[in-house]
């Protein structure tokens, strides 16, 4: 994108999404959209009033996000064009004046309680949970008069809404971090870089044994390894499901060509959400003889078979 960038994404102010957008190239330049659902941001993207649109797409604890899985199967028409990971950090902040003691109300995220509750339970044992719509709409809120003593949000909505941290890092798993993807009108993937994924979804033709197995046939027998592979309702009938599939490499793999034409012929319904580049930088192999120069060197020899 040559010009700043319009990006939408989760808002409002102070998520990590919004923190994930803020990687985006041209970011420092680019106008943010804060939206109310990953809907409504892919929707700004279809109908033109956004350039990108950033939404979380998986959590190390928690797993896939449903909600930008299945808004990637009904809504086409968009692609994957980057990937960003996040460290989730939770942070326990107030307005300014309040002490650890004063806390009884806590007002937050349900997925951000639960990560914090056994730090809640041992600091503040008789705090009672307000569930909010984000991390940081509960910052927000707080910040406006809601009646709340704390909220639990990311680092940076305690400068943004003018709150005080009382307690860092909070969350019980020190490691955890959400992947969140750009998404960008249908095109030209990104180049190939060498160190790259490819994300596809793909439905089931039928309910019966050896279906899946059939379907992850066609990567496992050109050595290409999944690093994601998660199962959603189709949605019109019990027994049909879709796969959210992330492979390593890149469409300009003639291992990845080979598996995405033979998802192709196997099922009815193949979705392509792009290859790019992905966030850990590490190198994507294929296993076996699967290079590009062993694809080229059958094909010569297929062909001059059929010269005969």
């Amino acid at each position: 994108m040559s010009k700043a960038p319009r990006i939408a994404y989760l808002g409002p102010a102070g998520t990590f999404t919004e923190m994930a957008a803020r990687q985006i190239p041209n970011a420092a330049s680019a106008e943010f959209l804060p939206t109310a659902s990953v809907t409504e941001a892919l929707d700004m993207v279809l109908n033109k009033l956004a350039d990108r649109a950033v939404v979380p797409i998986e959590n190390s604890i928690e797993g896939g996000v449903s909600a930008t899985s299945d808004a990637l199967a009904q809504m086409p028409g968009v692609q994957i064009y980057g990937e960003y990971l996040v460290p989730v950090r939770f942070d326990l902040m107030a307005k300014p004046g309040t002490s650890l003691s004063d806390v009884s109300q806590v007002l937050t995220h349900p997925v951000a309680y639960a990560q914090c509750r056994s730090w809640l339970i041992q600091n503040v044992p008789s705090h009672a949970h307000i569930p909010a719509s984000s991390t940081a709409s509960a910052a927000k809120s707080l910040a406006s008069g809601f009646q709340a003593d704390a909220v639990i949000a990311a680092e940076a909505a305690a400068k943004l809404y003018g709150l005080e941290v009382l307690a860092s890092d909070i969350g019980e798993n020190k490691q955890a971090q959400t992947r969140f993807v750009e998404l960008g009108l249908r095109g030209k993937p990104a180049p190939k870089t060498g160190a790259d994924k490819t994300s596809v979804i793909v439905e089931l033709p039928d309910d019966r044994p050896g279906g899946l197995l059939e379907m992850l046939e066609q990567f496992a027998a050109r050595g290409v390894n999944l690093s994601r592979i998660e199962s959603r309702p189709v949605g019109d009938r019990f027994g049909r499901y879709r796969f959210n599939i992330d492979a390593q490499g890149h469409i300009e793999d003639e291992a990845i060509a080979e598996a995405l034409m033979g998802l192709h012929r196997f099922s009815p319904n193949v979705i392509f959400l792009g290859s790019y580049q992905r966030a850990d930088k590490s190198e994507s192999k294929h296993q076996g003889n699967n290079a590009n120069a062993a694809y080229e060197k059958a094909k010569n020899w297929l062909s001059s078979l059929r010269e005969f």
